[in-house]
């Protein structure tokens, strides 16, 4: 059986998905700190419809999470 190859989202390089592919989906641990790293200084985000336009926190006293 053939192993699935996809391509690393940081790099395109192509990875076997295979348990021996320690970094898959990425082609290396520098792909992967690279991906880390976007999400930490927030150049990705995930929109949610019902997203706030500020910022809400635990502390936000209009906010009613009962």
């Amino acid at each position: 059986m053939n192993a699935r190859i996809v391509k690393c989202p940081q790099c395109n390089a192509e990875v076997a998905w295979t348990p021996e592919s320690k970094w898959r989906p990425f082609c290396s641990e520098r792909c992967k700190i690279i991906d880390l790293g976007g999400w930490a200084s927030e150049r990705y985000r995930i929109e949610t419809p019902d997203a706030p336009d500020g910022v809400s926190g635990p502390s936000d006293p209009s906010r009613d999470d009962s």
